[in-house]
């Protein structure tokens, strides 16, 4: 009776296995981590620092400001004037893209002949350079040898000047957005398509789903509800994130009408060396995209779901 009591008491020795699995997972674990930490965390809290902070390059000392350089933003026209042109440009090349990118999704898959060629010939221009391909564009939008242009002319129309004209560089960098987007969606949506079970559109058709239309909303469009949300958040990040071509075609002008959030902070960061208002400017993006993805994310998760 004692020796039971007494190995009822003592203490349960631990499971070397799981205790060999477990150190063995954080090993495999920590280099995933530790760049995480050094590419990730790190330089994202140095961001938050210096955004309280007035350093500047080239400065040997840096005082804490507090929040100053976010009141300051409050009453930042330039600031206030790209938050609004990026949202106009998003507003733009998300939708238009993914739409676009749908629609060429289900003619290639509904195409038997050619099928890997006009996969590959719409997604190049992923693949492409802006900064490679900015002459092209600037010869295309050329307010008089541009073809662009040439072939308005052709019907009566006098063309713009793309992208010399306020109200209409904006536009011109849209354009050139989703001719930069249309093909990365168009792949997403193709594994999209691939993923359906070719049985349910059997079952759409003995339940009287005869036209391409009907077996669309039926079974295509419902099927297709998790990566709709995905592309709709990567074509949303995507176009927040312009920079290469505003930097390459436009500077941001003219008047600043084509001058978006991430030039400006580098132009206050890099080019005026105001590297905490820079940061500040940075935090405050930041923040503005991640709570648009979180609430997108809660709203269009919950249609799918309903869906």
């Amino acid at each position: 009776m004692a020796d039971i009591t007494m190995s009822a008491a003592a203490p349960a020795l631990p499971d070397l296995g799981a205790v060999r699995q477990a150190k063995t997972a954080w090993l495999l674990v920590l280099p995933a981590v530790l760049l995480m930490i050094a590419f990730i965390i790190a330089p994202l809290a140095a961001v938050v620092f210096l955004g309280f902070t007035d350093f500047e390059l080239g400065y040997g000392s840096f005082h804490f400001v507090g929040f100053e350089n976010y009141a300051e933003l409050l009453t930042d026209r330039t600031f206030r004037q790209s938050l609004w042109n990026t949202t106009v440009y998003t507003a733009i090349v998300a939708p238009v893209s993914l739409l676009l990118g749908l629609g060429i999704a289900l003619l290639i898959e509904s195409e038997a002949i050619g099928r890997s060629f006009f996969r590959t010939a719409y997604f190049l221009p992923v693949a492409s350079l802006i900064v490679a391909m900015a002459t092209a564009w600037q010869y295309l939008f050329h307010p008089t040898i541009g073809p662009i242009n040439a072939l308005l002319h052709l019907i009566g129309i006098d063309g713009p000047n793309w992208l010399g004209s306020s109200s209409m560089v904006l536009y011109s960098l849209a354009i050139i957005g989703i001719w930069q987007s249309v093909g990365f969606n168009m792949v997403l949506f193709l594994a999209g398509l691939t993923a359906i079970p070719r049985d349910l559109y059997a079952a759409a058709d003995v339940d009287g789903a005869k036209s391409g239309i009907d077996r669309f909303f039926l079974v295509t469009w419902p099927m297709l509800g998790p990566t709709t949300l995905f592309v709709i958040t990567i074509s949303i990040i995507n176009a927040v994130k312009v920079f290469e071509t505003v930097r390459t075609l436009t500077e941001g002008g003219p008047n600043k009408a084509s001058e978006v959030l991430l030039f400006t902070i580098y132009q206050e960061g890099f080019v005026y060396l105001r590297v905490g208002y820079a940061s500040a400017m940075a935090v405050v993006f930041l923040a503005v995209l991640v709570v648009m993805m979180f609430v997108q994310y809660r709203l269009l998760d919950r249609e799918v779901h309903y869906a």
